[in-house]
């Protein structure tokens, strides 16, 4: 089963930087922007969430809310917000229960080495709750660009 623009978003609820925690439907009524990346404070990483902060007040002004979910710690989450003054919310995802239900979870090659990790992935989902837009193997160059005009579509 693959998820897919349409589909209900699975639920889901995790402990956030800041000690905090978030639930997908306590966000139900506006637009929410999901994003999995495999890993804090490396160069792809850095620089996506880099760029969705960059774009993180058109987010704002257009209801949605930016929600980056990683299998970090909350310990590490704390100190990747802090370094680069992300404003968005970073959810731990530590026993994977979220990247399974959206399927990102996935067998990886690197070096002819298999592995099992994070699909960078993107949902959009609409404020029903309704999968809007999904983007799988996320280049990141342009990708926060891209979202923010999906948003403004809904």
């Amino acid at each position: 089963m693959t998820i897919d623009v349409g589909d209900k978003a699975p639920d889901f609820t995790l402990p956030t930087d800041g000690g905090g925690e978030i639930s997908l439907k306590k966000l139900k009524g506006n637009p929410v922007v999901v994003y999995f990346y495999p890993k804090d404070d490396t160069p792809g990483c850095t620089t996506e969430a880099k760029d969705f902060a960059a774009q993180y007040k058109k987010f704002a002004k257009a209801g949605a809310a930016v929600v980056g979910i990683s299998k970090d710690s909350v310990k590490r989450h704390d100190n990747f917000k802090k370094k680069y003054d992300l404003p968005f919310v970073l959810a731990s995802d530590e026993d994977g229960v979220a990247c399974e239900a959206f399927e990102v979870w996935i067998q990886k090659k690197l070096y002819g080495r298999e592995y099992m990790g994070i699909e960078r992935a993107t949902f959009l989902i609409d404020a029903k709750g309704k999968i809007a837009r999904v983007w799988h193997k996320v280049k990141v160059k342009g990708h926060a660009d891209e979202v923010l005009a999906a948003v403004a579509e809904l």
